[in-house]
């Protein structure tokens, strides 16, 4: 059995999933999170990010759920003092082992790194899905979408398809917890054949 890989990070509560690989565009002013951001910069640290399960964004620090996504800074920019505009990239899934919260608000725990799913190449019968997710990139704009595409690499479908689907953040959050891209891809295609097809 692989050794457990732990790591301490701040933990950052927000409405919306993060996949690996994913974009998040975030803007940065509460206090406790500024200081994050300067630390996650200074050191070239990670952050993590998990779903609210209770409580907001902003205020009394809120519960997350115990599976997230580890983020890095990508791109950053300080339009007023004390005011972050960043891009994160997420990059390895997570489950949140214990976590507690700072003086100052900041949720910090431990978390275990989840195994990165094994390269498997996009199976012929998800081909369809492939071929949406590449006109879904083409119609909304490649500069909105990690680069370089994988379009034949099966968890990277999987998770762009998971970003976009119009699902509530709580399915979205299964769908995180899910290690396994074909199980995945399933659950997107049978989302996808319900809808009502277009006249």
């Amino acid at each position: 059995m692989e050794p457990q890989t732990l790591l301490e990070i701040p933990i950052f509560p927000l409405t919306t999933v993060l996949y690996p690989a994913g974009r998040l565009p975030l803007r940065i002013f509460e206090p406790r999170y500024v200081e994050m951001t300067k630390a996650c910069l200074r050191d070239q640290s990670p952050f993590g990010v998990a779903l609210i399960r209770a409580g907001y964004e902003v205020g009394q620090p809120a519960i997350p759920c115990d599976w997230g996504c580890t983020a890095r800074i990508a791109d950053w920019d300080m339009p007023v003092p004390s005011q972050f505009r960043l891009l994160a990239r997420g990059e390895s899934r997570f489950r949140i082992r214990r976590r507690w919260t700072e003086a100052d608000g900041l949720i910090r725990a431990e978390v275990e790194l989840a195994e990165p799913p094994d390269p498997l190449e996009l199976p012929e019968r998800y081909r369809l899905l492939g071929q949406l997710l590449e006109r879904l990139v083409r119609e909304l704009g490649a500069e909105n979408f990690p680069q370089p595409a994988r379009f034949d690499d099966a968890a990277w479908v999987a998770y762009r398809l998971c970003e976009l689907l119009p699902v509530a953040p709580e399915r979205k959050q299964q769908l995180l917890e899910e290690s396994d891209p074909q199980r995945l891809l399933q659950a997107i295609e049978d989302y996808v054949q319900r809808l009502p097809e277009e006249d």
